[in-house]
């Protein structure tokens, strides 16, 4: 998403108060967290001129003060900036998607890819300017017929180049003249169905051998055809996504007396309050963000078994394997999983994994596996809750919700907002309003996080993988 902003300035001035403040160095967060910043400050002098009338007195019945007709009842009005960087830098989660912060609750995300002949005069469906043999086309479908389809009256000639490697689909390129006055319509009556889709190739996810070369085996042109022969055309297509914020809210309240007797022990009830209700925020906003990584990964037709069974008998657990020997192989999972990232999606290999603590621990264990070792920054210290360390350039997490026993490893791609997957998109990462209840006195307190989070791309299912470890005896 584009924004009229000077990126340099803003973190300028922001990184400095961030890192101060949380703590945080890591330069991709304290980039989005300086952005979210200057956007909530924006958003707070927007709010702070349009109340300037307002007299915040009495306490009266609790409400929101609205401009010139209503007294409010001592709210306390402007969200909370500190409080949003808390949950922020707390949400593990935003260390697994890139993060675009939203200047208002609906923006746009753009992402791009290249496709074969495409480009803005080459979109399917349109009038194209010069239906000659000249220019060759190449397709997607679910509507072919997984063979050449022969030139006849009323469509050109398709050949079938084979099944697409991400979703199955039949590729083509034709071979004569289109007749009909669009490709689609020409399409349609190769197939003999009016209703059939297509839709151009993708050049990241889908490669056509041969289209740089003289033939489909790839081999290169020489030196007088290639003077001869005109280039094929690859296009840049831009596309957008319009999303809208969606919203997770909590409050709590607590009685007069707590707030008084907890003082008599040092202790600030309402910050309390905020720290439960900052928790739930988080936790909140890491289950979805995982809970979506895992339907992806659901999504992901790689057709791979990755699945391990380390029990012993088995026909994967072999004879004379020491306990570590088993844990180790965990290791070599999560490297083949990360690899079918790059495999199935071309843009690189999966560079996070999330597991339960059993597996945590299984990883943790082999640290230092001697006999056949592989690169880690494993910390072997018990109670890491979060980042545990990492393997062949693979960052593990361990979610402390999932059960200890669970035996799924999720594995990712964290991209940077322009290739495919999931992509965060805060609005108002924690919104504070804190209000005196009329009969009682007592505070209470509502926090909401307003954020979206968005699929780019064609097939963002194939930046993640998730794969089933049994047998994991500690």
């Amino acid at each position: 998403m584009a924004n009229l902003i000077n990126e340099a300035e803003i973190r300028a001035t922001w990184s400095p108060i961030i890192e101060s403040a949380t703590g945080i160095n890591d330069s991709n967060k304290l980039a989005w967290m300086s952005e979210y910043c200057h956007n909530h400050k924006l958003y707070e002098e927007a709010n702070l001129s349009s109340i300037q009338p307002i007299m915040l007195k009495g306490m009266g019945a609790t409400a929101f003060p609205t401009a010139g007709n209503a007294d409010g009842s001592g709210d306390k009005a402007p969200t909370l900036l500190p409080l949003a960087m808390q949950v922020a830098a707390q949400t593990i989660g935003l260390d697994l998607v890139p993060v675009v912060p939203m200047a208002g609750p609906m923006g746009l995300l753009s992402y791009l890819d290249f496709v074969y002949d495409g480009g803005a005069a080459r979109v399917a469906g349109a009038n194209y300017p010069a239906n000659t043999a000249a220019n060759v086309y190449y397709i997607k479908t679910d509507d072919g017929t997984g063979a050449d389809i022969a030139a006849a009256a009323g469509h050109a000639g398709y050949e079938y180049l084979g099944e697409s490697r991400i979703d199955g689909k039949d590729i083509y390129v034709t071979t004569g003249d289109l007749v009909a006055a669009t490709l689609l319509a020409d399409f349609q009556a190769a197939v003999g169905n009016s209703a059939a889709e297509m839709e151009l190739v993708k050049a990241l996810e889908d490669h056509i051998p041969g289209f740089a070369g003289a033939d489909a085996d790839g081999n290169p042109f020489s030196r007088e055809a290639g003077e001869k022969t005109p280039e094929k055309i690859m296009g840049l297509s831009l596309f957008s996504k319009s999303v809208s914020a969606e919203t997770f809210q909590v409050a709590a309240a607590v009685t007069r007396e707590q707030v008084q007797d907890l003082k008599q022990f040092g202790v600030d009830a309402v910050a309390q309050v905020e720290a439960v209700l900052t928790n739930e925020l988080t936790q909140s906003i890491n289950n979805y963000i995982l809970a979506e990584m895992r339907r992806l990964a659901g999504l992901n037709n790689h057709n791979v078994s990755l699945d391990l069974d380390l029990s012993a008998g088995t026909g994967s657990f072999y004879g004379g394997d020491t306990r570590g020997d088993a844990h180790r192989r965990i290791l070599s999972g999560i490297l083949a999983a990360a690899n079918l990232i790059a495999n199935r999606g071309r843009r690189g290999a999966g560079n996070f994994a999330v597991v339960g603590a059993k597996m945590a621990t299984a990883l943790q264990s082999v640290a230092g596996f001697v006999p056949n070792p592989m690169a880690n920054t494993f910390n072997q210290v018990a109670g890491a809750i979060y980042p545990v360390g990492s393997v062949a350039g693979v960052n593990i997490y361990t979610d402390p919700r999932l059960a200890f026993e669970d035996k799924r490893v999720l594995v990712g791609r964290k991209g940077d907002g322009n290739s495919p997957g999931l992509v965060f998109m805060p609005y108002l990462m924690a919104e504070s309003v804190q209000t005196i209840a009329e009969g009682t006195m007592a505070p209470k307190i509502a926090v909401k996080s307003r954020f979206a989070l968005v699929e780019a791309g064609f097939h963002p299912e194939t930046m993640y993988v998730e794969f089933n470890v049994d047998g994991v005896s500690l």
